[in-house]
């Protein structure tokens, strides 16, 4: 079964305060089988445009990565995000090919 991935691209317009939703999403995510596997770190845009951040988060399977997307604990964190950055979130299908 393809594992799935919830994938964020984020620029934060309040550091301190997106302190409290890192803080706050990861036992949540991890804790519905969320593994991270990109969270922050250097890159470098090398066509396009993207956000200034990227978050990877794999989980067992697509529908797993959905079902904790749309958690309701993770939802009500979630909204610390929506306030403190602006984001974009995809919800993928991994396969090897």
């Amino acid at each position: 079964m393809p594992k799935g991935y919830i994938i964020g691209h984020i620029t934060v317009r309040d550091p301190e305060a997106y302190k409290e939703y890192i803080s706050r999403d990861t036992p949540i995510l991890e804790g519905l089988g969320g593994r991270f596997i990109v969270r922050g770190g250097q890159s470098e845009i090398v066509e396009g445009e993207a956000h200034a951040r990227h978050v990877v988060i794999e989980f067992p399977s697509y529908e797993a990565a959905l079902k904790a997307y749309h958690d309701p604990e993770y939802q009500e964190v979630a909204d610390i995000r929506r306030r403190t950055a602006d984001s974009t979130i995809l919800v993928v299908e991994g396969h090897g090919e």
